[in-house]
């Protein structure tokens, strides 16, 4: 293989790296003998307040708007459901390693080779620290008290971006948790033979 394609290989591959490793984890659960459909109103309680309380609005006013295309309305005086809204930080590392992906370089090989041959001295290893946002919206029915729904978003997040990125990030992350809310409970038909 020349050069010239082996680089071509090394970019592409590089380039579709990405979008694998900012990926967030979405899920949700709900009490299935919950009639969603009961729930109008809506306030916040026991949100859990970040070091950053401009991302604490963004989270609530993403929240507010999921709610506000289903129907429902804050009202925080008699509510039909509580909102309670948690942030969790992880930080945890990951090893990074740079250089040729097929152990090519320039340079001195093993002994007796010269030039352009294998060369171990030219892969870098590098250990970052990444930070993992896990986004956690529950709702407790505030009749009884109980849990009936909730959703988790997990991402990596940067501490350093700038408030129009945060911004789009927190709508993307609530909005893909809400995409399924309401919930349809699955009916089962049983048919006799």
């Amino acid at each position: 293989m020349t050069t010239s394609l082996r680089l071509l290989i090394a970019v592409i591959l590089s380039g579709l790296l990405p979008p694998f490793a900012t990926a967030q984890s979405v899920t949700y659960n709900y009490r299935p003998t919950q009639d969603f459909s009961r729930f109008k109103t809506y306030s916040f309680k026991d949100v859990q307040k970040t070091d950053n309380p401009f991302v604490d609005e963004r989270i609530a006013a993403a929240v507010a708007a999921q709610l506000a295309t289903r129907g429902m309305t804050r009202d925080d005086r008699d509510p039909d459901v509580y909102v309670v809204v948690r942030q969790a930080f992880d930080t945890t590392p990951r090893t990074y390693v740079y250089g040729s992906p097929w152990g090519y370089g320039y340079g001195w090989g093993y002994p007796g080779f010269y030039g352009y041959d294998w060369n171990p001295w030219y892969t870098t290893v590098e250990v970052k620290n990444i930070t993992v946002g896990t986004l956690t919206v529950d709702f407790q029915d505030a009749a009884s008290d109980q849990l009936v729904w909730r959703g988790i978003s997990a991402k990596r997040v940067h501490p350093m971006s700038k408030p129009s990125h945060v911004e789009k990030r927190i709508n993307r992350r609530v909005s893909k948790m809400f995409e399924k809310y309401p919930p349809t409970p699955k009916t089962f038909v049983v048919t006799s033979p």
